[in-house]
């Protein structure tokens, strides 16, 4: 199957229109991150504890992103400025991308503004493009592997089946949910004229090459007895337990911005009941499995879906341009531009822009309170931003608990935290505070294990002294860690000094796993 695409009018100005909405996003992340009094989230802590301990796989994640983050810290350090220059970075990339989609489907400039202004203003997109983390880059490869696959629908070439294999494998080795972009990709070979392509062995190749890329992955699970796997059922049945189908549903409405509502619905009319968009519903069909996946799983985030919004995006932008040009109706144009402009005032939901007390007033003005997606508690801040305090004050105050102690029990000492990301920040601050070596139970901290069994001190941050009592002979709280916009649950946490163990080191290093 082949599609002649014709020519742009006026390449010129629609790359400087690409160019212009990307640097501009950029500059507003970089604004954000450089003039903000926001910290380090806690998820950027564990990544870059990660990225000081490569291997081809770990708990929650596959390694992509943390080796992106490893060369990143060689070439530039690891300031936060200079971390989320790659998000900022990927979702610039993702704007771009999308208008290479539209100029694929033969849209023009205003489809092109459309599609393009519709990734700016979506508010997961502005989230996931604020801290370092795998869901920028994911967002990003689907948008470059659906430009990809336009590519090869224009004319399946074997290069052009290897490239969208390597996109794929690296997406894969990305993020597991990349999987869902195959699976629609499956149906999509199967439901369309492309399906003419099982007769050729490009397919497979694309397929093998997508497999051996993500292969070390697996490898890496085989050896850990399938780690991943396990973490991925321990979310669904616990931590994410909560969260139903009207709930993801209703996410769909907001997450990508309720202006962009009919541009993204506009998208699948676009692929399935147009005679121009048609030869292109691979892309519908692409959403569509992605949902239908999601909405099984029944305890899905509603943010799983995001990646998918550029395909649709691109196609809406392309269907809204053909109206406004058959009918004239350029104020069209301008209400829909209004329309997804609307969300700007809630920008500082999903970019840290405010000062921190700015933002709870202006918060409470909009009628946006705090929330998340896991059943926490809440204090004043949603979690995206209560993450990103209080983890240096931790290291501080640990630190003079540590120091505290007569010099010879600190070479035996360890401490033990609650989660990954107090575990990450007493590594990370450990350059300003002095501290013994971090250890925990939670995801690959676990497998990074306790270093020298001959541990005699355990400064533990958090917990009941009741429960404590069960692996130490003596627990004594010595102090309280307080960080006043933290989560609820990282604020007012005792800090304990326990000696004396009560059982052996691998009996209670195995009690204390924690994959979720």
């Amino acid at each position: 199957m082949e599609i002649t695409i014709a020519p742009a009018k006026s390449f010129v100005r629609e790359n400087i229109i690409l160019m212009s909405l990307a640097g501009f996003l950029f500059f507003l992340h970089l604004f954000a991150n450089a003039f903000t009094s926001y910290g380090y989230f806690r998820d950027e802590l564990y990544y870059l504890a990660c990225s000081q301990h490569l291997a081809w796989g770990y708990v929650d994640h596959p390694p992509l992103s943390v080796f992106i983050l490893a060369l990143v810290r060689t070439v530039l350090g690891d300031s936060l400025f200079v971390i989320r220059l790659v998000p900022a970075l990927a979702l610039a990339g993702t704007v771009v991308f999308t208008g290479l989609m539209v100029r694929q489907l033969r849209g023009g400039t205003l489809a092109t503004l459309l599609a393009c202004l519709a990734v700016m203003m979506a508010p997961i997109f502005l989230a996931m493009g604020t801290f370092y983390s795998m869901n920028s880059l994911d967002i990003l490869l689907w948008s470059v592997a659906a430009y990809q696959l336009l590519r090869l629908l224009e004319n399946p070439t074997p290069k052009r089946w290897i490239i969208l294999g390597v996109i794929m494998g690296l997406g894969l080795l990305n993020k597991i949910g990349f999987l869902w972009f195959g699976a629609g990709l499956l149906v999509g070979l199967l439901a369309t004229p492309l399906r003419k392509q099982w007769y050729t062995p490009w397919p497979y190749v694309a397929g093998g090459i997508a497999f051996l890329l993500f292969l070390p992955f697996v490898f890496w699970n085989a050896q850990h007895e399938w780690a991943h796997l396990e973490f991925m059922q321990n979310a669904v049945t616990y931590k994410y337990s909560g969260v139903s189908r009207s709930d993801f549903l209703m996410g769909q409405l907001l997450l990508p911005n309720p202006g962009a509502l009919p541009l993204w619905l506009g998208g699948l009319y676009f692929y399935f009941l147009t005679a121009t968009g048609k030869p292109y519903r691979i892309l519908g069909l692409i959403f569509l499995t992605t949902l239908t996946i999601l909405l099984i799983n029944g305890h899905s985030k509603p943010e799983y879906l995001a990646p998918a919004y550029s395909l649709l995006f691109a196609g809406g932008g392309v269907l809204f341009e053909q109206i406004i040009v058959a009918k004239r109706w350029r104020w069209l144009f301008y209400t829909m531009v209004i329309s997804l402009s609307l969300v700007i005032g809630l920008l500082p939901m999903a970019l840290p822009l405010l000062p921190v007390q700015t933002y709870i007033r202006y918060a409470a003005i909009v009628g946006f309170g705090p929330a998340n997606t896991e059943g926490k508690e809440m204090a004043e801040l949603p979690q995206f931003y209560a993450d990103m305090f209080g983890w240096e004050s931790m290291a501080e105050n640990v630190s003079k608990v540590y120091l505290a102690l007569p010099g010879e029990e600190r070479r035996h000492t360890r401490v033990y935290a609650q989660n990954y990301g107090e575990a990450g920040a007493l590594e990370h601050f450990s350059q300003q505070y002095p501290l013994p070596p971090v250890i925990s139970g939670h995801n690959n901290y676990w497998i990074w294990g306790y270093g020298d069994p001959d541990i005699q001190t355990v400064i533990i941050i958090g917990g009941e002294r009741e429960d404590h009592l069960k692996t130490f002979a003596q627990v004594e709280q010595v102090a309280v860690h307080q960080a006043e916009y933290a989560m609820p649950y990282e604020n007012n946490l005792p800090i304990f000094v326990c000696r004396t163990l009560k059982r052996p080191i691998e009996e209670a290093w195995k009690d204390s796993k924690k994959f979720i």
